[in-house]
């Protein structure tokens, strides 16, 4: 597996290379951080380690841009414990955020089970349907109607769990273990940015009111009469 290492200081970026290397990861440390997006498709990794503070451009803006050609998984790194910094990130697109000083044995925790959620995670079945909604999970979208949704790993995952689900109320705290698997940085605020950012893109659909939320149970898919 291809690993991006997006992280400007030289001695943190050499020894995460180093033992990511011994755990068999094809690892490229970016050296040019005026041109990331560059870096990044013609190497197509696949998965992204991202600082936040960068030279030129902050890693929010390298998430944005990458997020535009692509649904890879995103881990941000960061000294930065501020919740709207975390917020930010998800917001941006990215699948977890992990703090400094970095525990190597947790980063590559949270990278082995993204990559295997990932990429082996049409194993189990491709797709779903929710009346007129088909759920492509092998290529991470969402077609209604003769139209596509591109998904980001979390919306997909957040989106697989409402279909299997058939209607019934999802609580939050069902799709926090599905998704993140109860990682001590992420909360509510960022299950309802991931949901948020989903909307929007439903909303492009026509889908306005497709995902329903109900206050201390949760989320579900909305039976309206556009979808039956």
């Amino acid at each position: 597996m291809k690993l991006m290492l997006v992280e400007d200081d030289l001695v943190i970026a050499s020894e995460l290379a180093k033992i990511l290397t011994s755990w068999q990861y094809d690892v490229t440390m970016i050296e040019d951080f005026e041109h990331v997006i560059e870096t990044f498709n013609d190497i197509e990794p696949h998965l992204v380690i991202l600082d936040v503070n960068l030279p030129y451009f902050n890693g929010y803006y390298w998430c944005s841009e990458i997020r535009k050609v692509s649904n890879v998984p995103i881990i941000f790194i960061s000294s930065v414990t501020d919740r709207m910094d975390m917020i930010m990130a998800m917001q941006m697109g990215a699948d977890d955020y992990i703090t400094k000083p970095i525990d190597t044995q947790f980063l590559v925790s949270k990278i082995q089970a993204l990559l295997r959620r990932t990429y082996d995670f049409t194993v189990q079945t491709d797709i779903f349907t929710f009346h007129d909604l088909r759920l492509d999970v092998s290529k991470s979208q969402l077609d209604y109607k003769g139209q596509t949704m591109d998904l980001t790993y979390t919306e997909l995952q957040i989106m697989t769990i409402l279909f299997q689900q058939q209607g019934n109320f999802v609580e939050r705290e069902a799709i926090l273990d599905y998704c993140w698997q109860n990682n001590q940085f992420i909360d509510d605020n960022t299950l309802a940015v991931n949901i948020t950012r989903i909307r929007k893109k439903l909303r492009q659909l026509g889908l306005d009111k497709l995902i329903e939320t109900k206050k201390n149970v949760g989320y579900r898919l909305h039976e309206s009469e556009d979808i039956k």
